[in-house]
């Protein structure tokens, strides 16, 4: 039977059809000891073995399974989750290269298959590679590095300011390019980093810029430090200094790195609230550091 994996039709019952490769809410038609039938819709049936499940089900309860195409390419259930759904990019490390191609480890029993002709360059065991999760023309679930094959420059749907999920893909010369929520391309510009970033870390963080080439710059700094967040910084500033006696050797000269490690802040926002401290005169600032100014009566 040709199953039809649309997950926004439904079946001649009028329930919904499973989704190959994401989480599936399936309907248990039947509990037996070895484990559970699941409604599949289209008169499909999967089944789930007992060790999969952590208590007693019955018939008539719905249950959150992973649904994936197993060895006979028929679709099969399980509660393990991956680590990535249909249409998501994933960090996964490469465990088999063979004549058909290469293997990853996603999560579940059966590695994830990525053919010769998905490899944007050679795998090797052992590696980890971003891997774009995909549906092949047999309905098998498979994977790909040619991530620019999926992920364009498409600003649609974001605007200046949004909050967004960044996936780490590669540095560049003019800095980090990013996944943004799984479908676009970004750029974190290197003279604005303040930390260190790996390939494959996920993180937030937000909309610099849409240009109108349709490209996206990143931040990974909230835009609009508001003075109340300037205002508590400073204040953090000023008890860190007490608690080292009055000075500490970080100033507006300091790398980011060093800054971010000590308060959680970008080089950006560290000088505006230095210079909010000095406009006060509560701070002296120096080349190699900053002082606490001692108030005379």
């Amino acid at each position: 039977m040709a199953y039809n994996y649309a997950s926004t039709d439904t079946g001649p019952d009028g329930k919904h059809m499973i989704e190959i490769g994401r989480l599936n809410q399936l309907q248990i038609i039947e509990a037996r000891d070895n484990g559970l039938l699941l409604d599949g819709g289209q008169a499909l049936t999967l089944f789930l073995p007992a060790e999969e499940l952590d208590r007693d089900y019955r018939g008539g309860e719905s249950l959150e399974v992973f649904v994936f195409v197993d060895a006979d390419g028929n679709p099969a259930a399980t509660t393990r989750h991956p680590l990535a759904e249909m249409g998501q990019v994933a960090w996964l490390e490469i465990v088999e290269v063979n004549q058909l191609g290469a293997f990853a480890d996603w999560g579940l029993p059966k590695d994830l298959f990525i053919p010769f002709a998905e490899q944007h360059h050679p795998l090797r065991k052992g590696q980890h590679a971003l891997v774009k999760i995909y549906l092949d023309k047999q309905n098998r679930i498979a994977g790909s590095t040619r991530i620019d094959h999926w992920v364009k420059d498409d600003a649609s749907g974001l605007q200046e300011g949004d909050e967004v999920s960044l996936l780490i893909a590669e540095h560049t010369e003019l800095g980090v390019k990013a996944i943004i929520n799984q479908r676009s391309w970004g750029l974190l510009y290197g003279n604005e980093l303040f930390r260190a970033l790996r390939k494959g870390q996920q993180t937030t963080g937000y909309i610099k810029r849409v240009r109108a080439d349709n490209k996206v710059d990143l931040t990974l700094e909230k835009p609009g430090f508001s003075k109340t967040r300037l205002d508590t910084l400073g204040e953090q500033i000023l008890q860190r200094l007490e608690t080292s006696g009055g000075r500490l050797p970080l100033s507006d000269k300091s790398p980011p790195a060093e800054i971010y490690a000590t308060f959680g802040v970008s080089k950006k926002v560290f000088k505006q609230a230095l210079g909010a401290l000095y406009k006060q005169r509560r701070i002296t600032l120096h080349d190699d550091g900053i002082e606490l100014l001692v108030k005379t009566s």
